[in-house]
């Protein structure tokens, strides 16, 4: 009766093998520029759409501010692209429907939007914009920041008569947010967000789907110095396209080449495994050249021939 053939090794007992060992630091070591190549064209793709946002931005800066019926009909979504763009329009503020909007920071305090409703009169169309509509539209200005839900009333103060306002752009809001909004008995009525379809059951006649946060007007608001609201930033689009996708899917080949490094190494042991079994088999079977055994007439030639 042959002898059994010995047990196969582990993958560990492989694995721990000298030269596996070093084969493994090296494709590790491999891995790790793999990785950090990786995170190198992550930060390019940011890098990159960074860059490309502030070059926009210049050249809008650039361009100064067009007419609202220029770039937004009433009742029209606000592209993307048109996102802190500056426009100009013409009309008259209707203090009664103003608003705070909580929860919004300036400078990393937190405080309120005055949100007011400018009923349009001159978009630069003529009043082409809004022909076929019920009326002249509603615009919502967002005239400043206050820190105060009651704020005292110069900074809900709104000039008089017909008001030519420039304003950064931006879209209008959705109200996913949850939660009741508390009475406001010493102030304007407060609301959680921006959003034209909730604007729109309050403020009577057509609404634009965007706002204007407040650059300048003629005439002038009460300025911060003197108790109005607070100027704000120019807004960015949030949740927009902020990474280069060239220099990301570049990283995601640099981390697949470092994974495939480990696997690589994974394949290597399995090898050795399956190869060690294969000799230790070839050493014990019959026939050999320099084990084989007179008692065996065929031999182990190929296709069971007699081998020379």
């Amino acid at each position: 009766m042959p002898d059994a053939l010995p047990a196969r090794r582990s993958f560990w007992a492989v694995a721990r093998q000298p030269r596996m060992l070093v084969v493994l630091l090296l494709l590790l070591l491999a891995a790790a520029v793999c990785g950090r190549l990786g995170v190198w064209q992550i930060d390019r793709a940011y890098e990159r759409a960074s860059l490309a946002a502030e070059q926009e931005a210049a050249e809008q800066a650039a361009a100064g501010p067009a007419s609202l019926g220029e770039l937004l009909p009433p009742q029209s979504a606000l592209p993307g692209e048109l996102v802190g763009r500056e426009a100009w329009v013409s009309g008259t503020y209707e203090p009664d429907g103003q608003m705070l909007v909580t929860g919004r920071s300036l400078d990393g305090v937190e405080g309120y939007l005055v949100l007011t409703p400018l009923r349009v009169s001159d978009d630069g169309t003529a009043g082409e914009s809004w022909a076929d509509l019920s009326g002249p539209p509603v615009l919502p200005v967002v005239r400043g920041w206050v820190d105060s839900p009651d704020p005292g009333a110069e900074a809900l103060e709104v000039p008089a008569g017909e008001v030519r306002v420039t304003g950064w752009l931006q879209a209008s809001e959705s109200t996913a947010r949850t939660g009741e909004v508390p009475a406001n008995a010493d102030g304007p009525p407060l609301t959680q967000d921006i959003a034209s379809s909730a604007l729109a059951n309050t403020w009577d006649g057509p609404i634009y789907a965007a706002y204007a946060v407040l650059t300048s007007s003629d005439p002038a608001q009460p300025s911060a110095a003197s108790g109005g609201p607070a100027p704000l930033p120019r807004p960015v689009l949030d949740g927009g396209t902020d990474v280069d996708l060239q220099n990301f899917f570049y990283a995601l080949q640099w981390w697949v080449f470092g994974l495939f490094a480990v696997a690589l190494w994974v394949r290597l042991v399995r090898d050795e495994m399956a190869g060690g079994r294969r000799e230790r088999r070839r050493d014990r079977r019959p026939g050999d050249r320099e084990g084989r055994h007179d008692d065996d007439p065929i031999g182990t030639g190929i296709a069971g021939l007699p081998s020379s």
